[in-house]
């Protein structure tokens, strides 16, 4: 038996909501069918969240800041979802002077790089920040997963906190394994795989007590904070039990102990990062910390709706072997969207209906990645800030509606089939209750079996679309169009408000290098919107309305934050930020200079690109010419638009680079120096 519980949100909501004159009623009024009765005082501003972390879904924040999160809070909630996860809150290295583009002048991958394991860093905000984010997450009955590094630092090891070192046994040496000093390349040996560097990130030794007494006093202030839950980083990185080890006196208890020696240990939600491959052990790390990632589940989903595939032979099986199901899904995460270009893979369509199947299903917790914001299958990075909200993809009806489907259907069985043996489109029935309908090619005909009880649904993405259920057979009027899902229940259901919408243009461009930018503002379902830039003064706006951002006297990006309620006064939240990019341009001929350090090796290159994804050759670039001991020059064969500069010394497998980040600007006849 599974007892659900739900949470309510809080009473200072109701009661603003009473200030204003707005009459609600909470118990969701509708007709038989669960159709809205087209009165919006009638319409549910509870959002239902369910108790347990793993019987709702999860929406991945990936470097949305504290500030950002906790004003999105009620958008989170209106969406469906029961818990957030944060990117890592640990301090990290402070990349490229403080950078905070995604990519280019600063670094997602930063917040990846620990320098000490206390909560704050740069790019995600301070202790206190966390903490009020957490307090209103609560106030919504949304739990907070914290994505976590427990098994590695930064690279840059000067900056590594001396409290750390200290825990680690007084030293760098001490801190890391004695592997550390090997590159890991072999994946099937497992003590290479828990104790050399892997991609250049100094391995940590995760088994010494001090290390992780240390670790687990971070645990600890995260849950006094607010944390509901952890996702662990790299987690087949970290010994098991029975894994072979360095001969140090240790043991390889670090699961055991970060998963039962913690406070509040019974009720904390732990999955760590295993990525399935070669000997990954996933039922052995299912079994020590309690769930895992489903990594080969993730990628046949992928792979099925790409190419219009729903067997259920194929999207069934969680590939897991004899493993429990106990296991975080997904469609992607920031790894596959980075790494393995699912970007330009799915369609925002295609990731709602990859969506739609995982969460529908009884097992597994889903996990929802928030892309960057306005990114798109030409533009991968979007608005390309870390700090502010994702794509609005994540408050989609079809998203929003499968997420309260699987709040309401926790405890029932599932099933699964391809209506008249169409492996186009997939059903996915929650006993006789509910059922989701994924279709991804051509026009699906309904009229086909299904396990529902008789009577009238309503299609709850979009609260119009009437099927019909008579002696075990599903019929609709109108086919089932390409690229849709359909969502079907009555008992559980809910008629809740339809949030306000702010933003601005889909064609908007965030980076600019004239004087000032012209931005149409966009807003529906309000009539209070508002904006305010830089964090000065609100000021009304209506849709359509037009404002002007410029660089200010201290600052090239202008922050432009849009407010608003609907009439239940639900509030929605927006934060847009422009980059003001100065533009030059460097003939043909232009020459430049590069005086190498001494622990360079002799051969120097110079990778030259420019923004529209021009270079003067793939990366290393090309080599220079030298013109003494230390002293090399390479000259333009091209005119080029704004062109930035990279210089390394092209050793593909070790290689060293100046900058780090963002290339430096073409000076004619200046001499770059290592700084």
């Amino acid at each position: 038996m599974v007892i659900f519980l739900f949470k309510k949100i809080l009473a200072a909501l109701l009661s603003a909501a009473i200030a204003t004159g707005v009459s609600c009623a909470f118990s969701g009024c509708s007709d038989n069918n669960g159709k809205s009765n087209g009165s919006d005082e009638n319409l549910s501003t509870d959002y239902k969240t369910a108790d347990n972390i793993a019987d709702g879904a999860i929406l991945q924040c990936f470097c949305w800041d504290f500030n950002t999160i906790k004003e999105s809070m009620a958008d989170i909630a209106a969406a469906g979802f029961t818990s957030l996860q944060t990117s890592p809150i640990n301090e990290c290295l402070e990349g490229e002077n403080g950078g905070m583009e995604l990519y280019g002048n600063g670094k997602w991958y930063y917040h990846y790089q620990p320098t000490d394991f206390k909560i704050g860093n740069y790019q995600l905000g301070t202790r206190d920040e966390f903490k009020a984010m957490c307090d209103e997450a609560d106030k919504y009955g949304i739990k907070v997963l914290v994505d976590i590094i427990a098994n590695h630092t930064t690279p840059e090891t000067d900056a590594v906190s001396k409290d750390l070192i200290k825990a680690g046994g007084g030293s760098l040496e001490t801190l890391y394994h004695k592997g550390n000093e090997k590159d890991l390349t072999d994946y099937s040996n497992r003590l290479a795989c828990t104790t050399y560097k892997m991609g250049g990130l100094p391995d940590i030794n995760t088994e010494r007590p001090s290390y992780q007494d240390y670790f687990i006093d971070f645990i600890n202030d995260c849950i006094a904070c607010g944390a509901d839950g952890f996702r662990y980083d790299t987690a087949k990185h970290i010994g098991l039990p029975d894994d072979p080890k360095e001969d140090d006196g240790f043991k390889n208890n670090f699961w055991k102990r970060v998963t039962t020696e913690i406070d509040n240990a019974d009720k904390i939600f732990n999955y760590g990062e295993v990525l399935q491959g070669n000997n990954d052990r996933i039922a052995d790390y299912i079994n020590a910390i309690g769930r895992t990632t489903a990594s080969t589940y993730g990628s046949k989903i992928r792979s099925g709706i790409m190419n219009s595939i729903l067997d259920t032979s194929v999207v069934s099986d969680y590939w897991l072997g004899d493993a429990p199901l106990n296991m975080v899904t997904w469609v992607e995460s920031h790894d596959n969207y980075i790494n393995e270009g699912t970007w330009a893979q799915l369609t925002k369509e295609q990731i709602k209906l990859g969506w739609a199947i995982i969460t529908a299903r009884k097992d597994g917790t889903p996990l929802f990645f928030s892309r960057p914001y306005n990114s798109s299958y030409e533009n991968e990075w979007g608005m390309n800030r870390i700090g502010t909200q994702g794509d609005d993809i994540y408050k989609d009806n079809s998203v929003s509606a499968v997420n309260f489907f699987r709040t309401a259907m926790a405890g029932e069985d599932e099933n699964l089939n391809n209506p008249n043996d169409e492996s186009t489109a997939l059903v996915i029935e929650r006993g006789e209750k509910g059922a989701v309908i994924v279709n991804t090619l051509g026009e699906l005909k309904v009229d086909f079996d299904i396990n529902l009880k008789d009577g009238t649904y309503v299609d709850r993405v979009n609260n119009k679309t009437e099927y019909v259920v008579k002696n075990g057979k599903l019929t609709c009027e109108t086919p089932i169009p390409q690229n849709s899902v359909v969502v079907l229940y009555n008992e559980g259901y809910t008629q809740y408000a339809d949030t306000a919408k702010v933003g601005v243009k889909d064609d908007t461009v965030f980076s600019y290098d004239t004087d000032s930018q012209k931005v149409t503002l966009t807003c529906s379902n309000t009539n209070n919107a508002t904006y305010s830039i830089n964090g000065g003064e609100e000021k009304s706006f209506v849709n359509g309305d037009e404002i002007t951002v410029k660089p200010s006297s201290d600052s090239e990006v202008t922050i432009v934050e849009l407010r608003a309620s609907n009439k239940q006064n639900i509030k929605t939240y927006e934060r847009v930020e422009f980059t003001h990019k100065k533009s030059y341009s460097a003939e043909k001929g232009t020459k430049i200079y590069f005086e190498k350090p001494d622990d360079w090796d002799d051969e120097i290159y110079v990778y030259v690109y420019d923004e529209d994804i021009n270079e003067n050759d793939i990366w290393p670039g090309v080599e220079m010419k030298k013109e003494s001991d230390g002293k090399y020059s390479y000259t333009l064969d091209k005119d080029w638009d704004t062109p930035y500069i990279i210089f390394n010394d092209g050793d593909a497998s070790d290689s060293v680079q100046y900058p780090e980040g963002q290339g430096l600007e073409v000076v004619p006849d200046k001499t770059y120096k290592v700084e």
